[in-house]
């Protein structure tokens, strides 16, 4: 029965609410865990109360997981029985009587723009090798257009709009958005287009994805993240990929554009996901603040 279940849970997740992918995954396998743990005590999914719930939670809590994946495993575990009192197993929900944990505000980090140059340029010093010019091209495109790491490497050939300079893509819960792509980004894109990738690709192959691994594969985020930090560590820059989207953000913000375009290009289903930049910005002002006004470090007695 706990195969089926997940196996429906799963599919609801993904064709019913839209999920993405990662994100079904990512909640199966904590339904997985949990069921096991009802099985462990022999207590039905169908009969288990909201003390026996939260239980679990608390002993999930105990492997000192952040605030932020308890929230992440809570929302699973409340989707879980959701889908079980939509479809008719139970009728109530135990986990909706639990608070959900609170998770704390992380502010992004972002790199200076010198910091992304320096970067690319450790890039651009290993010449023509394919590999390179493919990362430069890259690299470019996930700053340029603000990306995540699984939405560049899912890219394909029809998503870039060269003629009109824009690229679609496809973020979580397969929403799509248009970005547009800069000239840096357009030209580095271009050379691997026309002279790296066909090197790449198999002959006889008919892949579709955008950035090709050295055999012609797709590329994949393991690749991105071990390249990326490898580059960043020469570059004496401490940085993930992911760093280069909190830039796009944090630069288009200090300079001068709308949050609400911030969000649409960034892909972000609330603003208040948007507004944590905007913390960082106010450090920055304050920090300057501190440094530069008369009275902003007044002497202490």
């Amino acid at each position: 029965m706990d195969a089926t279940l997940i196996e429906e849970f799963n599919d609801y997740l993904f064709i019913e609410k839209r999920n993405s992918k990662a994100t079904a995954s990512l909640y199966t396998a904590e339904v997985e865990r949990y069921l096991k743990f009802l099985n462990s005590k022999n207590i039905s999914v169908k009969e288990v109360t909201s003390e026996e719930a939260l239980t679990y939670f608390v002993a999930r809590a105990k492997g000192d997981l952040s605030s932020r994946t308890q929230a992440k495993n809570m929302s699973a575990l409340r989707s879980f029985h959701r889908f079980l009192t939509e479809s008719g197993v139970r009728l109530d929900n135990p986990f909706e009587t639990i608070d959900m944990p609170k998770t704390k505000v992380t502010i992004p980090e972002s790199v200076p723009y010198e910091a992304v140059v320096e970067i690319l340029k450790v890039i651009d010093e290993r010449g023509d090798e394919p590999l390179a010019l493919r990362d430069k091209a890259l690299f470019e495109l996930i700053y340029s257009c603000g990306l995540r790491v699984s939405e560049a490497c899912s890219l394909t050939l029809s998503d870039y709009r060269e003629g009109e300079q824009l690229l679609r893509v496809i973020g979580k819960g397969d929403k799509e958005r248009l970005v547009p792509v800069g000239a840096y980004a357009r030209e580095a894109l271009g050379y691997y287009l026309e002279e790296v990738r066909p090197s790449l690709l198999n002959p006889a192959s008919q892949e579709k994805h955008l950035f090709l691994g050295r055999r012609g594969k797709p590329l994949g985020r393991a690749q991105v993240w071990k390249r990326f930090k490898a580059y960043s560590t020469e570059a004496n820059v401490e940085a993930k990929v992911h760093t280069l989207r909190h830039s796009f953000a944090s630069h288009l913000l200090r300079g001068g554009a709308d949050l609400r375009i911030i969000q649409e290009l960034l892909g972000h289903s609330d603003i208040k996901t948007t507004q944590i930049y905007t913390h960082s910005e106010t450090e920055d002002l304050l920090q300057a603040y501190r440094q530069y006004h008369p009275e902003g470090e007044p002497d202490k007695p």
